[in-house]
């Protein structure tokens, strides 16, 4: 007896169609299954066993051998369960076979037969609509994920005997539906608006111009200062997500398990704010068989990372791949995976180990030796691939106490997007790049010319206010920004100016 089974399985953040076949004959009581399955798909025969005898069925005491193929890809997770147990019945004669041959099949189950949510829905519901199936039919719980899926009809079920009764005939389960545009526009407000902070006027600029560019950033400043939060509010200031960018970052933390409950799509631009003391692992991706990482989660977004110089030296170092290229590649001896991972960094530091060296309100006690040294964690080519080195005061009290609020996030954000448009009209030749931050050699002496006076002007910073020679690209990427900000053609002294006080660590005299 013999019955097949269609599901699906994540490789990636893309899917693929897997077969699953159970052949079930005469001898003593065994239960295989192969094709290259991890221990939680092992374990499915015992979850499968206890579902179909609850739910009233019988369970074959016969050699059961279940083959998930292809068989030289690594099977993982519990999604298996349920088209599993479907093929067991199908071999038994329980299920109509023709009609179980048209639906990809998903779901974890419980000792009960109820069913558990799975993740990665959505990229295996674009999967299934790409192979014009007939539908998916998988856990309630993500049916309005998987029904982000154009074209596709998805069938909801909470239990092993509902997917019996729906494949016979016996229970009619409407499709899931879903107004995609609807969901895409409805949550699509931040909590966190530019307008609560007092004071810090030029940071505030330079998270501007940052977003415009699409440039990483670096706040340096005492505790207690508004690093943090401004770096929070960064995307509030950003453009809005496109759909497709929208359903790619839901693909990435569908994978991952860190979708919200109850969403189906993330529609506005992820922050992710890791802890100093995590593995390049967590970082980046990894593991036996790869997961993204959190700058993967931060895709089409801003990964955040708070105290900069405690972060291991190895973390940081893995992050100039993603950085230059957009994408993380994880391999292993099984197989080889690549994650998107276009994000803005937004870093924070203090200024030394104690934190006060440019506070005027409390004394510094670290010497200048021990501040390069501090400073010196961070190493010229990550350093050099972060184009705005911004100083944050503290807070002055009158500031703080004052009733005046500053622009909000809506209208700053409208020139960003205004300043983004003239950037992809520019860029139109160049599908690889989107923002300025993106341009390369080539592209800075195509669209970043100067006059003779900002010559000059350059020249005088590099050679009077002792900055390094990488500063010269960062400071014509990021004044071609602000130069777009203003509706600017040509780049003029004075964007020059305003670009070249964002490399203060470039400069000498810092120490």
């Amino acid at each position: 007896m013999l019955a097949q089974v269609l599901s699906a399985a994540v490789l990636g953040i893309h899917a693929y169609i897997v077969k699953v076949e159970a052949h079930i004959e005469g001898g003593s009581p065994f239960f295989a299954t192969v094709g290259l399955p991890d221990g939680a798909v092992r374990e499915s025969r015992e979850r499968v066993q206890a579902a179909i005898k609850n739910s009233g069925f019988y369970f074959p005491i016969k050699r059961i051998i279940v083959n998930l193929a292809p068989a030289d890809i690594k099977k993982e997770g519990a999604a298996f369960d349920l088209p599993i147990a479907l093929g067991i019945l199908a071999a038994m004669g329980d299920i109509d076979s023709e009609r179980l041959s048209q639906y990809v099949i998903l779901g974890e189950l419980s000792l009960d037969g109820s069913l558990r949510p799975i993740h990665g829905s959505l990229p295996i519901a674009v999967t299934v609509a790409k192979e014009n199936l007939h539908g998916v039919l998988l856990p309630a719980e993500n049916a309005k994920e998987a029904a982000m899926a154009r074209d596709l009809q998805v069938i909801p079920i909470r239990s092993l005997l509902d997917a019996v009764n729906f494949f016979n005939g016996a229970q009619g389960i409407k499709p899931y539906h879903i107004d995609l545009n609807e969901v895409f526009t409805s949550k699509r407000d931040y909590q966190d608006d530019f307008q609560d902070v007092k004071g810090q006027a030029h940071v505030k600029r330079a998270l501007e111009v940052a977003a415009a560019g699409g440039h990483n950033i670096i706040m340096i400043g005492p505790p207690g200062s508004g690093k943090t939060m401004l770096a929070k509010r960064l995307p509030s200031i950003l453009p809005d997500l496109t759909l497709e960018e929208a359903l790619e970052t839901t693909k990435i933390h569908s994978v991952a398990g860190h979708l919200p409950p109850n969403e189906a799509l993330i529609t506005t631009r992820p922050f992710r704010a890791p802890h100093h003391t995590i593995s390049d692992a967590g970082l980046i991706g990894g593991g036996t068989v790869p997961k993204p990482g959190e700058v993967s989660l931060a895709h089409h977004g801003v990964l955040f990372l708070d105290e900069l110089p405690e972060f291991k030296k190895n973390v940081l170092e893995v992050m100039r791949q993603p950085l230059e290229d957009g994408r993380v590649t994880i391999s292993r001896a099984l197989l080889s995976l690549t994650y998107p991972a276009v994000f803005m960094l937004a870093a924070a530091m203090n200024p030394c180990p104690c934190g006060y060296y440019t506070d005027p309100n409390h004394d510094c006690t670290c010497s200048g030796q021990q501040i390069k040294q501090y400073v010196s964690r961070l190493s010229g080519p990550l350093l050099d691939r972060i184009d705005i080195h911004v100083e944050v005061p503290a807070v002055k009290y009158r500031e703080l106490s004052s009733d005046v609020t500053g622009e909000s996030s809506k209208i700053i954000r409208g020139r960003v997007e205004s300043a983004r448009r003239v950037q992809l009209n520019r860029f139109r030749e160049y599908p690889h790049i989107f923002c300025n931050a993106r341009m390369e050699a080539k592209e800075i002496r195509r669209f970043c010319r100067i006059n003779e006076q900002g010559h000059e002007l350059l020249k005088m910073a590099i050679t009077k206010l002792g900055l390094s020679a990488r500063a010269y690209d960062r400071i014509l990427k990021v004044s071609r920004t602000i130069a777009d900000l203003e509706g600017c053609e040509h780049i003029q002294p004075n964007h020059l100016s305003e670009a070249i006080q964002y490399r203060s660590l470039d400069r000498t005299s810092y120490f």
